[in-house]
């Protein structure tokens, strides 16, 4: 669990999920950093990927878990729960977005923010 309130509120949430992703073994984890861009929807995003439908769910839920045991705090909104091909889970300041490895490829959302600050994490 993560105890060590670090920076701001939205860099905290951030770590937390990044250790959700890692507690599942989510591949290719990278937190880009929003803050000083223009057009910034959120502060950060989080974003992996996963091999099957079933590892993005358990990914999903334990961002959900670590961050709701850690702040006591829901996502604003979910999205794609159904099909599990991309579930992204809205807390205003950051935004999860877990892939099936093959539509992470397809939509390079990486790309389309390139000018955030990029940080890659490891799985646990």
């Amino acid at each position: 669990m993560l105890k060590k309130k670090i920076g701001n509120l939205s860099t905290y949430l951030s770590e937390i999920a990044v250790h959700g992703i890692q507690e599942k073994k989510g591949n290719d984890i990278v937190r880009l950093d929003l803050r000083e861009l223009n057009s910034s929807v959120s502060d950060y995003f989080i974003i992996c990927n996963a091999d099957s439908a079933t590892q993005v769910k358990a990914i999903a839920d334990s961002v959900e878990e670590e961050i709701y045991k850690n702040t006591q705090t829901n996502p604003w909104r979910k999205e794609g729960l159904d099909h599990a091909d991309w579930i992204i889970l809205d807390y205003f300041d950051i935004v999860v977005h877990i892939f099936k490895t093959e539509k992470r490829e397809f939509y390079g959302i990486e790309d389309l923010w390139g000018d955030a600050q990029s940080t890659s994490y490891q799985s646990a």
